[in-house]
Protein backbone atom coordinates (compact mmCIF):
# COMPACT_ATOMS: atom_id res chain seq x y z
CA UNK A 1 0.00 0.00 0.00
CA UNK A 2 2.27 2.34 1.39
CA UNK A 3 5.69 2.44 -0.91
CA UNK A 4 9.24 4.58 -0.74
CA UNK A 5 10.12 7.66 -3.14
CA UNK A 6 13.77 7.12 -2.08
CA UNK A 7 16.42 4.83 -1.06
CA UNK A 8 18.41 5.54 1.80
CA UNK A 9 21.20 3.20 3.28
CA UNK A 10 21.76 4.97 6.84
CA UNK A 11 19.35 3.47 9.34
CA UNK A 12 18.44 3.96 12.89
CA UNK A 13 16.94 1.35 15.19
CA UNK A 14 13.97 2.10 16.75
CA UNK A 15 11.95 -0.05 18.75
CA UNK A 16 7.98 -0.40 18.45
CA UNK A 17 5.63 -2.14 20.75
CA UNK A 18 8.95 -4.04 22.01
CA UNK A 19 10.23 -5.03 18.37
CA UNK A 20 13.05 -3.71 17.27
CA UNK A 21 13.14 -2.11 13.64
CA UNK A 22 15.47 -1.14 11.46
CA UNK A 23 14.18 2.26 9.70
CA UNK A 24 15.75 4.56 7.26
CA UNK A 25 16.91 8.36 8.26
CA UNK A 26 14.72 11.20 7.31
CA UNK A 27 11.80 9.20 7.81
CA UNK A 28 8.53 10.37 10.46
CA UNK A 29 7.51 7.74 12.80
CA UNK A 30 4.37 7.40 10.87
CA UNK A 31 6.02 6.76 7.36
CA UNK A 32 8.30 4.82 8.81
CA UNK A 33 5.82 2.37 10.77
CA UNK A 34 3.33 2.93 7.66
CA UNK A 35 6.18 1.33 5.30
CA UNK A 36 6.99 -1.79 7.74
CA UNK A 37 3.34 -2.86 7.59
CA UNK A 38 2.39 -1.41 11.25
CA UNK A 39 -1.28 0.36 10.60
CA UNK A 40 -2.87 0.97 13.62
CA UNK A 41 -1.05 3.52 15.63
CA UNK A 42 -4.08 4.05 18.53
CA UNK A 43 -7.53 3.17 19.54
CA UNK A 44 -10.48 5.91 19.40
CA UNK A 45 -10.93 7.33 23.13
CA UNK A 46 -14.61 7.41 22.36
CA UNK A 47 -15.31 3.82 20.95
CA UNK A 48 -12.25 2.16 21.29
CA UNK A 49 -12.06 1.13 17.26
CA UNK A 50 -8.76 1.57 15.73
CA UNK A 51 -6.97 4.44 14.33
CA UNK A 52 -4.56 5.63 11.65
CA UNK A 53 -2.59 8.26 10.40
CA UNK A 54 -4.66 10.32 7.88
CA UNK A 55 -3.79 13.55 6.62
CA UNK A 56 0.33 13.25 7.48
CA UNK A 57 0.60 16.75 7.58
CA UNK A 58 -0.43 17.20 12.12
CA UNK A 59 -3.96 18.10 11.05
CA UNK A 60 -6.23 15.45 12.02
CA UNK A 61 -4.56 13.81 14.90
CA UNK A 62 -5.22 10.23 13.72
CA UNK A 63 -1.52 9.49 14.31
CA UNK A 64 -1.16 10.28 18.16
CA UNK A 65 1.10 7.87 19.37
CA UNK A 66 3.35 7.24 22.89
CA UNK A 67 7.31 8.07 22.01
CA UNK A 68 9.67 7.44 24.83
CA UNK A 69 6.68 7.72 27.39
CA UNK A 70 5.14 10.66 26.39
CA UNK A 71 1.83 10.64 25.36
CA UNK A 72 -0.06 12.39 22.07
CA UNK A 73 2.68 13.22 19.77
CA UNK A 74 2.39 13.53 16.29
CA UNK A 75 3.86 10.49 14.63
CA UNK A 76 3.31 12.09 11.40
CA UNK A 77 5.56 14.86 12.08
CA UNK A 78 8.42 13.65 14.55
CA UNK A 79 11.92 12.28 12.41
CA UNK A 80 13.16 8.77 13.50
CA UNK A 81 15.84 8.90 15.97
CA UNK A 82 18.31 5.92 17.30
CA UNK A 83 16.34 3.85 20.26
CA UNK A 84 12.92 5.77 20.09
CA UNK A 85 10.46 3.22 22.24
CA UNK A 86 6.90 3.88 20.34
CA UNK A 87 3.85 2.33 22.02
CA UNK A 88 0.06 2.25 20.14
CA UNK A 89 -2.08 4.52 22.29
CA UNK A 90 -5.05 2.69 23.69
CA UNK A 91 -8.46 3.61 24.92
CA UNK A 92 -8.14 3.96 28.62
CA UNK A 93 -10.09 0.78 30.54
CA UNK A 94 -12.50 2.69 33.22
Amino acid sequence: MFKKQYESHETVSIIFEGKNLDVEIGQTVASALLVGGDMVFRSSVVSGQPRAPYCMMGVCFECLIEIDGIPNQLACMIPVREAMKIKRQQKNKE
